[in-house]
């Protein structure tokens, strides 16, 4: 097909309905991510396994996922786009059931990794594909769409599996997936085609060593970020071994796709300024995303003591606030340049995190529902401008390299994310509580005081005024935890005003007209 030919090429179906549907299938991946961590309990229970064990059915699934992130681009290549898209989303929606009908805990492991497998080929397919279907100038409004399904997801799974988990049983946050999935699957089978230049492209062959590198450095990675906090980290050698493997994958993985010919990825794509600090950019988000969607409900449950389901609705409204504000977003970069509207993104996260610590062990649900959604109105300003400026510049053959790799750092960055204010809590709360025991003592006035008041209660009510030390040591823990939060929330902001300064050296949306040959 001639060149002319490809430049007036277009989908025979409407791109929206197209869109639509392959986000289902991401979102679908995206949300299996978080929706099996508040079910771990309950999987371990039903299974008679230990919830350390429970947990490498999150771990398995990472891994492989971490994996196929990277190297999609090429099985795309190898396979075809649209078929290995339909092969993901039907193996996919297979290993869901299977996962549900597990009967061991080895069974359910094995399952969630093929699912993991299978799985990580959605996103970068489903953003490929977006990027060919729509041209520069409406790519912004086609990902506002992916927006939805990115920032809303993982937000949604742990309170929908929580209530599924509640309410029938926790196979069911599997089998969900199987109607979703086949749904899917007859939506892309119809409505999606490969452009006349994903057709022409062929596979360079299998870079076994490009293959065995990417595989050894990004699984033991995600075994690092996943498994140690559990593991206490660096104390144990189970993690330094896996952290020393991880570097050596990383690192002779970047050496070798740099030097081969043929490489499994082409890592090349990064030169493009806009990628490269889009790339930059979409680690930042995607660290604060995910680690306070965790964080704040965390908070919620294990000092507040909130329900899995009211922690959950803690982070709907910020949700439901996304999604007013994308087409807002979207009419704004008709008026304004695309890396303003990322740098208001990211001023506008940076002082809710600012607001956010504004932590009190008293706070209410209206306020933490506020606090969240205030954090969510800056993500709203950054993903889909973020996502329409990184590939802008890009030549479309190179789509697919670009997409996977763009979506292996979002993610990766998600999971790091997740870990550090995990373990971050646990640090922070434990400087806090040898701060605040200086001030434990019976010289200390203030405490005396408190003692006595707590004592004398104690005795009008009827209670042993033994009690009162209890309690006083119980408020102690629960502001200890209240600071570290507020710690956390303070990082975030750091991070979120440190990477503005980046978005002003983005270049222009139409600087080569949404990518050359």
């Amino acid at each position: 097909m001639s060149e002319t030919d490809e430049k007036t090429w277009k989908p025979r179906h409407n791109p929206w309905l197209i869109a639509l549907i392959v986000t289902m299938g991401a979102f679908m991946e995206i949300l299996d991510t978080t929706i099996v961590n508040v079910s771990l309990p309950h999987i371990a229970g039903s299974m008679s396994a230990s919830n350390d064990d429970a947990t490498w059915t999150l771990t398995s699934y990472l891994v492989a996922n971490g994996i196929v992130l990277t190297i999609s681009g090429w099985l795309s290549r190898l396979l075809g786009r649209k078929r290995y898209f339909l092969i993901c989303i039907g193996m996919f929606s297979l290993c869901s059931f299977l996962c549900g009908i597990s009967g061991t805990l080895w069974q359910l492991i094995l399952f969630r990794l093929a699912q993991g497998f299978f799985g990580g080929g959605l996103q970068p397919s489903q953003q490929s594909i977006i990027l060919d279907t729509f041209p520069p100038e409406r790519r912004g409004a086609a990902f506002a769409i992916t927006a939805i399904a990115t920032i809303v997801a993982p937000v949604l799974g742990p309170s929908l599996g929580g209530w599924i988990t509640d309410n029938y049983n926790w196979r069911w946050i599997f089998f969900i997936n199987v109607p979703i999935g086949a749904a899917t699957f007859f939506g892309v089978m119809h409505l999606v085609e490969d452009p006349p230049w994903e057709k022409m492209r062929k596979s360079s062959g299998i870079d076994y060593i490009g293959l065995s590198l990417i595989t050894l450095g990004l699984g033991c990675l995600q075994i690092v970020i996943d498994r140690g906090e559990d593991e206490d980290w660096f104390g144990s050698n189970f993690i330094c071994i896996m952290a020393a493997l991880a570097a050596i994958g990383i690192l002779g993985a970047i050496a070798w796709l740099l030097y081969a010919q043929k490489p499994v990825i082409n890592l090349r794509v990064l030169r493009d300024r806009n990628l490269a600090l889009s790339s930059m950019l979409i680690v930042a988000m995607a660290s604060i995303l995910y680690a306070s969607a965790v964080v704040l409900p965390q908070m919620a449950q294990q000092v507040l003591g909130y329900t899995a389901t009211w922690a959950g609705l803690i982070l709907s409204p910020g949700a439901g606030l996304i999604v007013i504000l994308i087409p807002f977003v979207s009419q704004l970069q008709k008026v304004l340049a695309t890396k303003y509207v990322i740098m208001i993104g990211f001023l506008c996260l940076g002082f809710a995190f600012l607001y956010s610590h504004e932590l009190t062990p008293d706070i209410d649900f209206r306020t933490l529902a506020l606090m969240r959604a205030a954090q969510a109105g800056g993500l709203a300003f950054i993903f889909a401008p973020l996502n329409g400026i990184a590939f802008s510049t890009i030549n479309k053959r190179d789509n697919g390299d670009a997409a996977a790799l763009f979506t292996m750092f979002r993610n990766v960055s998600g999971s790091i994310g997740i870990s550090l204010s995990t373990a971050m809590t646990t640090e922070r709360t434990q400087v806090r509580l040898a701060h605040l025991s200086a001030h434990v003592g019976p010289l200390d006035p203030g405490y005396a005081t408190l003692l006595g008041q707590v004592r004398h209660a104690l005795i009008q009510q009827g209670e042993a005024a033994t009690q009162a030390a209890g309690m006083i040591y119980q408020t102690f823990r629960t502001q200890g935890a209240i600071l570290a939060y507020m710690d956390i929330f303070a990082a975030c902001s750091i991070l979120a005003f440190c990477v503005v300064p980046l978005t002003l050296l983005l270049g222009s949306e139409k600087a080569a007209g949404g990518g050359g040959h």
